[in-house]
């Protein structure tokens, strides 16, 4: 599985404020016995330094104590990889947030969508009036590549497990454009019915009021990262990881799949919303 500088940059978080809570020094001590600010090892322990230098986590790990040749190398090559660049950042006018780089290495993606067709499974021509609507039309083009290439995932040899839940209003939403329903509909059929890529389960219009009204979400797991859930807003996002919170959102999910058609329903609604 590619490495995603995103997840590392986590790990690294994790590991250092580890670290510095068993030397049993504060952000206030460290900062102080290093001679730089606060905010510059906040910055670095909660991972909006997008490229810790290397003098500085070799610094903070002689403060640490840590002298263990395998341990000291393990949070370098942690810092060496969180440094790389992934493919995202050349659309950092069009991604906003981390949520492309965690997505990139996640293991397993569980997503609900309320009101649009889930991100990994839209066409070009729907990406396309996604842009128009969502004010990016301005940036169409470069929305509907980076929209594609995000959908790579889903070829590679080691693609995540995905699970969406969607609304069958979103798709009755496109009735009057047809050709644009019908396309997007050809898209689901298929991801749904190819053994092992998606499962997809459409909550049906009569379902009524259910967890999923608060919002959008996805809970992204990894082979070796804690957890997280995206919860969407306007403009980005909330990142959840506090594990109570986690766990809050699995039950949502979990309770969204009773409210939602079989895979097997799913697709037969699909195939009846095309005459």
């Amino acid at each position: 599985m590619p490495t995603s500088p995103t997840v590392r940059r986590r790990q690294l978080s994790t590991e250092l404020r580890r670290l510095r809570l068993e030397s049993g020094h504060t952000l206030e001590s460290a900062a102080e016995a290093l001679e730089t600010s606060r905010g510059k090892i906040s910055h670095i322990e909660t991972g909006r330094r997008k490229k810790p230098s290397m003098i500085d986590i070799n610094a903070l790990l002689d403060l640490y104590g840590v002298t263990d040749p395998r341990q000291r190398e393990a949070v370098l090559n942690l810092t060496r990889q969180s440094r790389e660049t992934g493919w995202w950042t050349r659309y950092d006018d069009v991604f906003t947030g981390a949520y492309v780089g965690l997505e990139a290495e996640a293991s397993r993606i569980d997503t609900y969508e309320p009101m649009v067709v889930p991100g990994l499974l839209q066409t070009r021509e729907y990406a396309a009036e996604m842009a128009e609507a969502t004010l990016n039309h301005r940036d169409a083009q470069r929305y509907v590549e980076a929209r594609m290439r995000r959908q790579e995932i889903l070829e590679r040899e080691d693609a995540p497990d995905v699970w969406a839940i969607m609304e069958e209003a979103s798709l009755r939403r496109l009735e009057p454009w047809p050709d644009l329903l019908f396309g997007q509909l050809d898209r689901l059929i298929q991801a749904a019915t190819v053994p092992g890529a998606v499962t997809l389960q459409l909550v049906p219009m009569q379902a009524g009021l259910h967890p999923g009204v608060a919002g959008a979400f996805a809970i992204m797991q990894f082979a070796d990262a804690p957890t997280v859930v995206y919860a969407e807003t306007l403009t980005d996002g909330l990142y959840v990881e506090r594990s109570e919170e986690i766990d809050a959102y699995r039950r949502a999910f979990d309770h969204l799949q009773g409210f939602a058609l079989s895979t097997r329903e799913t697709v037969s609604l699909l195939r009846d919303l095309k005459p």
